[in-house]
């Protein structure tokens, strides 16, 4: 893992970078990881220069003072790019990363040759997740970042996979147990600001990819699908839950070259 320093040094953000070619960028999801993409990101090296951070308070990336916005995360990104002199890339983020990578295109269309959604979704939380979002922070406050993870990572993935793929889940797990508590707390409340994004998914003028995971109990597929329009790839992976990085790498993988190839080429 590489750091670089943000906003005249008050922040630091970690990141990897592999691989050659045109930029490709990846976010992780909530209590995630740059770890999330260790089984995607071999398919990808041989055309696209890899760049994956740590979002604030996930992973190496150390948590910055609450309240967080989602906007906010977004630049963080943007301000990646800038320290790392690239002025495009293409970028998909999962589940919150997606949330990030809306508002990235929301407010820096200039800076992308397309992006995508992986396991998440345009719409803003529903009066019923936001109160989940509390119930999530009171859990995290009273009890740690691992019970909370403990009770989140067997839900992300497809209900066979939970036993089938133990490895992977205990992967994830691991990967959570390392949020910052206070990161999380401040991500759950941005999450749970967030706006109706659908404009930007039917607004966008470079081409979108919205991959689902037919058995996703986090984010269902007519969730992620949202908008439909000739610029727009929607993609349906079967018996895969909300990890397609771990439960279909090689298949994602592919889904992301191909799309990628269709931004940059035309």
């Amino acid at each position: 893992m590489k750091s670089v320093k943000l906003r005249g040094g008050m922040q630091t953000l970690s990141w990897m970078t592999t691989g050659e070619g045109p930029a490709m960028v990846l976010l992780h999801g909530f209590c995630g990881s740059s770890r999330y993409f260790e089984r995607v990101i071999p398919e990808l090296t041989a055309r696209y220069r890899l760049i994956v951070p740590d979002l604030r308070g996930h992973g190496a990336s150390p948590a910055l003072p609450g309240p967080y916005r989602i906007e906010a995360m977004a630049e963080d990104v943007k301000l990646l790019l800038d320290a790392l002199e690239i002025d495009q890339a293409v970028l998909y983020g999962h589940s919150l990363g997606g949330y990030i990578t809306l508002a990235f295109a929301e407010l820096y269309p200039e800076r992308l040759r397309g992006f995508g959604l992986i396991h998440s979704t345009a719409y803003p939380d529903s009066d019923e997740a936001k109160e989940n979002r509390l119930k999530a922070m009171a859990t995290i406050r009273e009890q740690g970042i691992r019970p909370y993870v403990d009770g989140l990572v067997p839900r992300l993935f497809a209900p066979a996979h939970v036993e089938s793929m133990r490895e992977a889940v205990e992967t994830a797990a691991e990967i959570g147990y390392g949020t910052d508590p206070d990161g999380a707390i401040a991500t759950l409340g941005a999450m749970r600001e967030r706006p109706d994004r659908r404009h930007v998914l039917r607004d966008a003028r470079v081409p979108v990819l919205l991959v689902a995971g037919e058995e996703d109990r986090i984010v269902p597929v007519a969730n992620v699908h949202a908008v439909e329009g000739p610029h727009i790839t929607a993609v349906r992976l079967a018996g895969c839950g909300h990890m397609g990085m771990f439960e279909v790498p090689r298949q994602l993988a592919h889904r992301l070259a191909e799309h990628a190839a269709l931004c940059w080429n035309g």
